[in-house]
């Protein structure tokens, strides 16, 4: 994590933590070295509006946040969105994701728990259900395989049931799977699919109900810490409140660079393909579970039939580095052709004329790990990422978010993902984005 305009680290015997947090706050300085950053106008004739909490970035934890900021805060909650609310610029679109909780460390077993329950509690608010149970299956073949016991111990250690499965056990019960003697799989009931479109509105329109206020094509450009705060330029408005919320995802740089924090992050452009299978019945939820493949080299996953007339499958980390303005939305056809590789050796049924193929942006920490904290020398603003595997968490962070800007504390251990942990301190790090 690089600093724009701070101070050199203490060396005495408090903890660097405590040292930035003692220092005085950084003003404009902060708005000057930062290259690619918007300056706003000046703050002087602008209208203020008064909030106890704002939310910057309304994708899947940001509407997350704002909800669970509202059942306890009201109307004292904004949210901004700098693109419509629901847009597909960023990485929290489309019909499907997989929710699971196979992880290879009890650390995010433990929070899965926490993530099933929080949309539970979201499901028991809107009076629905949210979550499709379809079961998982995580692959480890015999080549270049990663260790399936990181997964087993983790899952026994935080007692969650699971089967291990071989390759002739797996296609007894899926027989659409052609897989090659030595591959084994664990499998585990509860998986299955949360809805991220429909969460992410869910979240919204609940959000609204509370009272809060939700502003769509409302970028930010710029934000000053004052003595009560936090003040945020909207356009020709200024909006000030006592706790900030930043769940920017790829733009996230964009606005801690005004709080003079930078993250070594990488952000990918990646690609989702549906396909018309001949059998489509044959992948429903009920009948075909989500799946990962792990391997040392690659990964791959798949979801079943849902909001589109055919299974889907993807790549997971297998795009091209990008930037929010150089992204592109059309396929990559390499991507694409691994998809199909893959598919025709190991799911062939699954196959059949591609009906679309979506992309989105990963935004990346060199360890895959969440970004989950109270910002250095800026006691009252707080940040999230989800590092390319943060929607099943969606709700979860929201409702951490929520307990951290307003009790000042949280019953889950957020200390893995510190926003100052060694690795995001270095300007070089060693990236491995395998989960």
């Amino acid at each position: 994590m690089l600093r724009i305009g701070c101070g050199t680290r203490s060396s005495d015997g408090e903890s660097a933590r405590q040292d930035r947090r003692r220092r005085t706050r950084v003003g404009d300085r902060l708005h000057e070295a930062k290259v690619g950053v918007r300056i706003s106008p000046t703050f002087r004739d602008a209208v203020t509006r008064d909030y106890e909490y704002i939310v910057v970035g309304l994708g899947g934890i940001g509407s997350a946040a704002a909800y669970w900021l509202s059942r306890r805060a009201g109307k004292e909650v904004l949210g901004l969105e700098q693109f419509r609310l629901g847009h597909d610029n960023g990485a929290s679109q489309d019909h499907s994701r997989i929710i699971r909780y196979a992880y290879h460390t009890p650390h995010y077993v433990q929070l899965a728990k926490g993530a099933y329950d929080a949309w539970e509690a979201l499901e028991a608010d809107l009076g629905d259900d949210l979550i499709v149970t379809s079961g998982g299956l995580d692959f480890f073949p015999s080549e270049e395989p990663l260790d399936m016991d990181d997964y087993t111990s983790s899952l026994a250690a935080c007692d969650v049931s699971f089967e291990v499965l071989d390759a002739c056990e797996t296609m007894k019960r899926y027989p659409v799977f052609k897989l090659d003697d030595g591959t084994q799989v664990v499998y585990q009931a509860d998986a299955g699919i949360a809805p991220a479109a429909r969460c992410n509105a869910t979240h919204v329109r609940l959000a609204r109900e509370y009272g809060a206020t939700l502003m769509e094509s409302s970028p930010v450009t710029d934000i000053r810490p004052s003595d009560s705060g936090f003040d945020v330029a909207v356009a020709d408005d200024v909006f000030r409140c006592r706790r900030l919320v930043v769940t920017a995802d790829s733009w996230m740089n964009h606005v801690l660079g005004w709080l003079g924090i930078e993250l070594p992050l990488t952000r990918t452009q990646e690609q989702v393909m549906y396909f018309a299978a001949s059998n489509p019945e044959l992948f429903v939820p009920s009948r075909f579970p989500v799946w990962i493949w792990h391997t040392s080299a690659e990964e791959f996953y798949g979801l079943p039939v849902y909001g589109e007339p055919g299974p889907k499958v993807a790549q997971d980390v297998g795009g091209e580095e990008v930037t929010p303005e150089t992204r592109t939305f059309e396929p990559n056809l390499a991507n694409s052709e691994r998809v199909v590789k893959f598919c025709e050796r190991y799911l062939p049924d699954a196959l059949g004329p591609p009906l679309l193929t979506k992309t989105c942006i990963y935004t990346l920490t060199p360890d895959r790990d969440f970004v989950v904290d109270e910002l250095p020398e800026h006691p009252g603003a707080f940040a999230a990422l989800g590092a390319g595997h943060g929607f099943k968490f969606a709700s979860l962070l929201g409702r951490i978010l929520s307990e951290l800007a307003i009790d000042d504390a949280t019953d889950h251990d957020l200390s893995p993902f510190a926003i100052d942990r060694p690795i995001l301190e270095m300007k070089d790090p060693p990236k491995n984005f395998l989960i």
